[in-house]
């Protein structure tokens, strides 16, 4: 039988279904008309946002100040909000990440870090990682990170979609491998936003004026193979910090 409870969150999972199909329709059309305004920023080179490498400390997003939360263009204001904390149910997330290829379990604390756990469910819950790239590789010694998720594929942010606080950051500013974690400007606790990375190895990164990153979950599985095929090939230049020597990309991430 059937429990109330049940059957309330089964209305709950039927509507946000709803919302993200209509939001995915709505993007598809200004995807043209965006993709245009992009082209037309960079030509012009006021205020484009090139791909920077940050400091091998700050894993920062590279975004916009804060300021500037309007809307993207063609985007309505409902669609530029972060979904509510509550879409994570504090609860477990499992699914599968995969990236080339390569298939990795993945866990996520809706408990721990609800807002940034439910932004990243609403994400995947409209197809949005599905494409995007892994724009950043660090081969440090103690800083090993793979981040992916950008806007534009280059380390770009989403000016319309920021948020905070920051939730469930290690106490000692020790990421254990096979963390996940999510990418925000330094010093702006308010600057999370589509970008996460994935810790190969056990990494130190100094807190700021904002505090550490906001962990959503691990990595259970499959690391050793993306290590394998993915890290092993270093950076473009062999720089300890820049684009994978490799094209890398997000096929697919699910969860439920």
């Amino acid at each position: 039988m059937v429990t109330k409870q049940e059957q309330e969150r089964r209305v709950r999972d039927y509507r946000a279904r709803q919302t993200v199909h209509q939001r995915r329709q709505r993007r598809q059309r200004r995807d043209s008309i965006v993709g245009a305004l992009a082209a037309l920023v960079v030509l012009v080179g006021g205020t484009a946002l090139l791909s920077t490498v940050q400091p091998p400390a700050d894993p920062a997003e590279t975004a916009p100040a804060a300021s500037e939360t309007a809307p993207a263009p063609g985007e309505t204001q409902a669609e530029s909000l972060v979904p509510d904390p509550s879409l994570a149910e504090g609860r477990t997330w499992t699914g599968s990440l995969t990236i080339n290829g390569i298939e990795l379990g993945v866990e996520l604390d809706g408990a721990a870090a609800p807002q940034a756990v439910s932004a990243v469910l609403a994400d995947t819950q409209r197809d949005y990682y599905d494409g995007k790239s892994c724009h950043r590789l660090t081969t440090s010694e103690g800083f090993s990170v793979l981040q992916c998720g950008s806007a534009d594929g280059q380390g770009s942010g989403d000016p319309s979609y920021m948020y905070g606080p920051v939730e469930n950051a290690p106490a000692d500013d020790v990421y254990v491998e096979g963390t996940i974690a999510m990418a925000r400007q330094g010093n702006n606790a308010d600057s999370n936003g589509h970008q996460f990375f994935i810790v190969y190895g056990d990494t130190t990164i100094p807190s700021d004026a904002a505090g550490g990153y906001s962990v959503i979950g691990r990595v259970t599985s499959g690391l050793d193979q993306l290590t394998a095929d993915v890290i092993s090939l270093g950076t473009q230049d062999g720089a300890p910090d820049g684009p994978p020597a490799e094209p890398v990309a997000i096929d697919d991430f699910q969860l439920q």
